[in-house]
């Protein structure tokens, strides 16, 4: 199995499936990819070949659930 860690290289992550939300746009987007250990990869779509970060599923859970309760909502116009 692939050994991930935080902030390798995104093209590294062999058999990635990235993907952003449908709320995108003009390229300025958050890629996420699930892992096959259950992890969740972060990356910048305007460089998908630098590094990615990444999260434990309980991680993300916690992250988008924060999100759909407006906990950071201040962070945006």
């Amino acid at each position: 199995m692939q050994q991930t860690v935080n902030g390798m290289q995104a093209a590294e992550l062999e058999g990635a499936a990235w993907r952003k939300s449908r709320r995108s746009s003009m390229g300025n987007c958050v890629e996420l990819a699930p892992l096959p250990d259950g992890a969740v990869a972060v990356r910048n779509s305007r460089h998908p070949e630098g590094p990615a970060l990444v999260y434990t599923r309980e991680e993300m859970a916690a992250f988008l659930q924060g999100a759909k309760d407006g906990e950071f909502d201040d962070m945006v116009g």
